[in-house]
């Protein structure tokens, strides 16, 4: 027995956990001692340049434009009315290619385990495509694509929706009953969403796989065809697997929304950078950003993990 471990073994129990609650307090106070030079550091640098510091600049007038938003806004409101706006643009978009990419993604992964070779192979072109490329070159490729790819007045029927060089106009339940997305809203939506569709793909594939064999053979012992297995019987199951990767890839769409700067759609992270040129606030502005993507994270974490202890098998 080493010396070290021979020590330990006739140390007391509680004089180790004494020990080790003492290493934890030096670590932490080590920590908040960092950050506290940080700061004074950061305070003084501030004073000598006479730069602002506070959050008076939230109730003042934003003083710019937005050309896309959910809520209604004006040069005139405040910039904490600015934030919330471009919050929403930000959620708006998040939720929508969370949606397209999940109901996206359940169709791939089904089609990459096909026993039509030519499904399970293009399915895998389309998965393998959009892993290995950078998601700001999709989006950059598909707006350029939309911009120098379409004639000045072509106008394309897609099913019920129709795209022109001004936008996607899309059938929608309000008082003029269609909606128009511009080439930068839709570029962001179609990119994120064919990215993420990819990483979604391969976890709903690994999900039905670690469905044991011996549920799809009870099920066609049963007398239930493929899409009625995969109904009742497998997707049901593989819901367990695929939800803790399935919280990290929202939690990715969020993040990815911040490449709206590339082609022009004014997000959340757009109007603070906004706000941070006009106000000279950066370090207050950067401590928003952080909170509120922070915020929006730990909220969707919080959420599905809930979720998924709903739903987890309970040993009896």
């Amino acid at each position: 027995m080493a010396l070290a471990d021979l020590v330990m073994a006739r140390t007391p129990p509680s004089t180790r956990r004494a020990s080790a609650w003492l290493l934890q307090g030096l670590a932490v106070a080590a920590a908040l001692g960092a950050l506290a030079l940080v700061a004074v550091t950061t305070l003084e640098n501030l004073r000598a340049r006479g730069l602002p510091l506070g959050l008076d600049f939230l109730v003042e007038r934003a003083g710019f434009s937005v050309a896309e938003t959910v809520l209604p806004f004006s040069p005139e409101d405040i910039a904490l009315w600015a934030i919330a706006v471009g919050v929403v643009n930000t959620l708006f978009v998040s939720a929508i290619v969370c949606v397209g990419s999940t109901g996206l993604g359940l169709l791939l992964g089904i089609a990459r385990l096909s026993e039509n070779p030519l499904v399970a192979r293009l399915a895998q072109v389309w998965v393998e495509g959009v892993r290995n490329t950078p998601p700001i070159l999709l989006l950059i490729f598909i707006y350029t694509l939309w911009s120098q790819a379409l004639p000045p007045e072509a106008v394309l029927q897609l099913g019920p929706a129709t795209l022109t060089m001004r936008g996607l106009t899309v059938p929608a339940l309000n008082a003029a009953g269609q909606a128009t997305l511009t080439p930068e809203l839709a570029t962001i939506l179609l990119g994120l969403t064919l990215y993420t569709t990819g990483f979604v793909a391969e976890i709903v594939r690994g999900g039905i796989q670690s469905v044991p064999r011996g549920q799809w053979e009870a099920a066609r012992a049963l007398g239930l065809g493929y899409a009625q297995t995969l109904h009742l019987v497998i997707i049901p199951q593989t819901l367990r697997a695929i939800l803790p990767p399935m919280t990290s890839q929202y939690i990715n769409i969020v993040k990815n929304s911040t490449l709206a700067l590339a082609v022009g759609y004014t997000d959340f992270l757009t109007i603070m950078g906004t706000l941070i040129n006009t106000s000279s606030h950066a370090v207050e502005g950067t401590l928003i950003i952080v909170a509120v993507y922070l915020a929006i994270n730990l909220s969707i974490s919080a959420a599905l993990n809930l979720y998924n202890r709903r739903v987890a098998l309970r040993e009896r």
